[in-house]
């Protein structure tokens, strides 16, 4: 029988190619930027790894905004340290 393929995404802040449930997903949706644990919502998405260096870099760099070329809020670096938070219990 044949293994199937899981998906490999690439994080933003350390450009490794790592499965899909490694990472941490952030959706722009329209005008809304969402923290995406689910992998349900809908639009322009990206990857960031469930590590505390890749999210500390990706808050101190900004990474999200430059992904999107526009400007994000604070609230949802917030919303992915939350989310990483989550992830590890």
């Amino acid at each position: 029988m044949q293994k199937t393929k899981e998906p490999q995404r690439m994080c933003i802040v350390c450009r490794q190619m790592k499965s899909k449930h490694e990472l941490i997903r952030i959706v722009k949706a329209g005008e809304e930027i969402v923290v995406n644990a689910g992998n349900k919502v809908n639009g322009r998405g990206m990857y960031v790894c469930k590590s505390a260096e890749c999210v500390d870099i990706c808050c101190k760099k900004k990474s999200i905004n430059k992904a999107l070329s526009c400007n994000v809020d604070d609230c949802v670096y917030d919303a992915l340290k939350e989310s990483l938070n989550g992830a590890k219990k």
